[in-house]
């Protein structure tokens, strides 16, 4: 798990090396991905390269590859680096030029960097039930675009997780947006409910496979804020995805939530994840 790729070239991954004066360094200037691969494959890569290109657009950034090119750096670097249950990180940046904070000129070719590991499947995890805490959501307002402007997430994250929590559910006021690192989902007499995909929140793509999964199943699944309250009275509660998949959490706070343990709801989507996952 050696090679990299960097600005066009495949290197080794302690060869490479970005320029002090590149605007994702210097101001987070950028967008990134991270793409699962299960068994040798990558899994749902269309719809995350596709959102890449979506971010790039509304930072007014240019990808300087097409979007078939990418996919192939992609799929050459987990057959390089012989990867199998794991994850590619892709990462594009405004570029290496002076520091200012406008744009720089239309000249300054965007950096690219990708590199993949292994990483395994959380499965005890999403067998027993996680814990979570309640954070507010002090982020700025366009999460809806995946950049490197990532200190918020970092600091209800460290919360969570140094008082032993797994993540921290977030939330603007009353509100409740989505996890730290993932969308956040309440289940209530077997409706399944998740804040809407506007600028508040990232349309995780596990999100989109969950709410195709519950459209094809005939499972109830609803676009609609909800409040802190009522994440307390769900009956389940789960978090999704890419690296967590379909996440049970069975305590935020001191709250258990139903009888603190994964429930049935939650089971039934995990299962049907696992199907999809084994169909590619």
């Amino acid at each position: 798990m050696n090679t990299v790729f960097l600005n066009g070239e495949f290197i080794n991954r302690e060869e490479a090396k970005v320029a002090i004066e590149d605007r994702g360094y210097q101001f987070g200037d950028g967008i990134y991905e991270v793409i699962r691969v299960y068994s040798g494959k990558t899994f749902t890569m269309k719809e995350h390269m596709e959102r890449l290109y979506q971010s790039a657009d509304k930072m007014k950034l240019t990808i300087p590859y097409e979007l078939d090119e990418l996919t192939g750096v992609i799929h050459e670097l987990i057959k390089a680096n012989s990867i199998q249950d794991g994850s590619v990180y892709l990462q594009v940046t405004r570029g290496v030029a002076p520091r200012q904070h406008n744009f720089p000129s239309s000249e300054i070719k965007g950096s690219v960097v990708a590199y993949a590991n292994e990483v395994p499947r959380p499965l005890q995890q999403m067998q027993d039930g996680v814990t979570a805490k309640l954070v507010e959501d002090i982020r700025w307002l366009r999460c809806d675009i995946k950049s490197l402007n990532l200190l918020g997430n970092l600091l209800a994250k460290e919360e969570a997780v140094s008082e032993g929590h797994y993540e921290a559910i977030l939330h603007r006021g009353d509100t409740v947006t989505e996890g730290s690192a993932s969308n956040a989902f309440i289940i209530k007499n077997d409706e399944i409910v998740t804040h809407p995909a506007t600028n508040l929140i990232l349309n995780g793509i596990t999100r989109r496979v969950i709410q195709d999964i519950c459209k094809r199943n005939g499972m109830s699944f609803q676009e609609k804020s909800f409040s802190v309250d009522e994440v307390l009275d769900a009956d389940e509660l789960f978090i999704a995805s890419t690296t967590s998949e379909v996440m049970p959490v069975v305590k935020i706070d001191d709250k258990e939530i139903g009888n603190g343990k994964p429930g049935s709801v939650t089971k039934k989507l995990q299962e049907l994840f696992e199907e999809r996952i084994n169909k590619g």
